[in-house]
């Protein structure tokens, strides 16, 4: 069996080549990718007549979404980190909750709590209430508010997709995903997410400020006369099926060997001569993966069907930016995270 890969010829489809057994052929295969794709592209589409001037952030989260993972949106106030979320929502047809953090805000208001319930013959009982985590896509506002406590109510449930309520274990909607937004200017009354929880979000999203021609879009659309709402484009199912589609999809060698070169390369242990005594700590085998799935969600959404190294290039800032830290040394010499990055995606892609 073979598949026309994006980085050029052909090769045969092996063991190494596909993560899933069970994996794509056929005109069934191209006919099923085609209409998901055409379905998401609509549903970018939709997105972009009410979120101006951010098509790369739209393009990552629904990215995010088929790759069946979280999202960290960060950026200053005022650029519809918040709508985006609440429109993405209505365009895919998903049940949402919205958290305020805050630094009073307990565990238990995420998590949900037990409560002591009296029957008319006099026996109590506990029963559970679901707190708002209970959802599809919970949109968990301004995180870095809450304190690390309260912040590592989520861990479970992002990783295992469950929590645990005195012993006892809740299953999560077989659809959850976290968008979460964080400010970085505001920092009083701020605690920094601990590393364990950003690994968990699969890509970091940083949200700029619009072109001039789209906030020119933007003022004359939500000030003159009603705004555009959105509308739903599919639904839950929808964004399942695109899932499972999109770990069945095959990627080639050179990609997977682009991967693995980019992570390792951006450890502290690594001998690359682009960032020896740069990185104090690096990505894991999580970010990895997040290439893995991000990459062919990415090639999806753009119809193809196979991710090709320019996905690569592209989503390396995205998976790595929040898996590793520069060293004392690189900060005082004025290096940033995103010129570290930069430097190995040239060097190595």
């Amino acid at each position: 069996m073979y598949f026309s890969l994006a980085d050029g010829g052909e090769k045969q489809v092996n063991t190494r080549m596909i993560q899933d057994a069970e994996t794509l052929n056929g005109e069934d295969a191209a006919a099923r990718l085609d209409a998901v794709a055409e379905t998401f592209a609509a549903a970018k589409k939709r997105l972009g007549q009410v979120i101006f001037g951010q098509g790369e952030v739209i393009e990552q989260s629904l990215v995010t979404l088929l790759a069946g993972g979280h999202g960290l949106l960060i950026g200053v106030p005022g650029l519809a980190k918040t709508k985006l979320v609440e429109t993405l929502a209505v365009v895919l047809g998903l049940d949402t909750s919205r958290i305020q953090f805050t630094p009073d805000l307990m565990p238990t208001d995420i998590t949900g709590s037990e409560v002591m319930e009296e029957s008319a013959s006099g026996s109590r009982h506990f029963r559970f209430i679901q707190g708002p985590v209970f959802t599809q896509l919970l949109m968990a506002d301004e995180i870095n508010r809450a304190s690390p406590r309260t912040q590592s109510a989520l861990l479970q449930a992002m990783q295992e997709k469950h929590v645990t309520v005195a012993g006892a274990r809740y299953d999560l909607p077989r659809l959850f995903h976290v968008l979460a937004t964080q400010n970085p200017l505001e920092q009083e009354g701020t605690y920094a997410l601990p590393e364990a929880q950003l690994d968990r979000f699969l890509l970091q999203i940083d949200v700029g400020y619009p072109d001039l021609e789209s906030e020119r879009r933007m003022l004359l659309a939500t000030t003159m006369g009603e705004e555009n709402r959105a509308s739903r484009v599919c639904g839950p199912e929808d964004l399942i099926a695109a899932q499972a589609l999109v770990r069945r999809m095959p990627v080639g060698e050179k990609v997977m060997e682009s991967i693995l070169r980019l992570v390792r390369a951006a450890r502290p242990d690594s001998d690359h001569d682009e960032t020896r005594g740069l990185i104090a700590w690096g990505p894991g085998p999580r970010a990895s993966q997040a290439f893995m799935l991000a990459a062919r969600a990415r090639a999806l959404l753009d119809g193809r069907f196979t991710p090709s190294t320019d996905d690569i290039v592209a989503l390396a800032g995205p998976v790595l930016r929040h898996r590793m830290a520069l060293s004392f040394a690189a900060r005082a010499e004025g290096a940033t995270t995103a010129q570290v990055i930069e430097k190995l995606c040239r060097a190595l892609l």
